[in-house]
């Protein structure tokens, strides 16, 4: 099976989502779509496509015009049945082109926070792979702004999983973030103004990450390997 691997920024990438991928026998085509080159291949040509995170946030097109871009072909593939899952921004990127309106958080969450599944994920084919109740590793300031509707998750700031459809789906935590990435991001963590407002303590932080990234990084490949397994039947 073909995947389409649309990433913001080169250490926000695929993660051990690629190794779950690879686990099967799949191919993941990385697309560093900021760069403004071409994709690997006709996005609508893949069997699937996952969006990831980045530092950007949703609606800084300004600065960043190929969130546009992104959001009209995210719209194409929802409508095509393009089995979908967006990951934090990419999460974001997806609820919008689902005709959400992606908003700030109350608060940021950046670091290790509670989540748990709602009833209605428990039953869902994708977010049931997770356990009821789990520590997820976050980073962002905002949140897909749903408030009704299929959310599968929830933490106590905002929804953390939800579905667009037949074959869409959305979480707000860093499943795929590798130990290098995440400990990367925190040892950049001045370069987030929201991180340093809320007075990260990068080295606590970093010395949790090192203590539950294996477990979590397990989490990761499973929800990664239950939805090519839901792509794969879809194709």
């Amino acid at each position: 099976m073909r995947v389409l691997a649309i990433v913001q920024e080169a250490d926000a990438g695929a993660g051990v989502f690629a190794e779950a991928a690879a686990a099967r026998g799949d191919q993941l085509d990385e697309w560093l779509i900021a760069d403004g080159g071409d994709p690997p291949a006709d996005p609508h040509g893949y069997d699937a496509a996952i969006v990831f995170g980045g530092s950007m946030n949703v609606d800084d097109e300004g600065d960043h015009p190929w969130l546009a871009d992104q959001k009209f072909l995210l719209r194409a593939l929802l409508v095509n049945e393009i089995p979908l899952l967006g990951v934090c921004l990419g999460a974001q990127l997806l609820a919008e082109a689902a005709g959400e309106e992606p908003r700030r958080a109350r608060r940021p969450e950046i670091g290790w926070h509670p989540v748990e599944r709602t009833v209605e994920g428990a039953a869902d084919p994708l977010i049931r792979a997770l356990p009821p109740a789990f520590t997820a590793f976050q980073w962002h300031s905002y949140e897909m702004g749903i408030d009704d509707g299929e959310v599968l998750a929830r933490s106590d700031v905002c929804a953390q999983a939800a579905r667009f459809g037949p074959r869409a789906w959305a979480i707000q935590f860093h499943a795929e973030v590798s130990e290098r990435d995440a400990l990367k991001w925190i040892a950049d963590y001045e370069s987030d103004p929201d991180a340093v407002a809320i007075g990260l303590d990068p080295d606590a932080l970093a010395a949790e990450t090192r203590e539950r990234i294996g477990g979590w990084n397990e989490v990761g490949r499973a929800v990664c390997t239950r939805f090519l397994e839901l792509a794969a039947t879809a194709s």
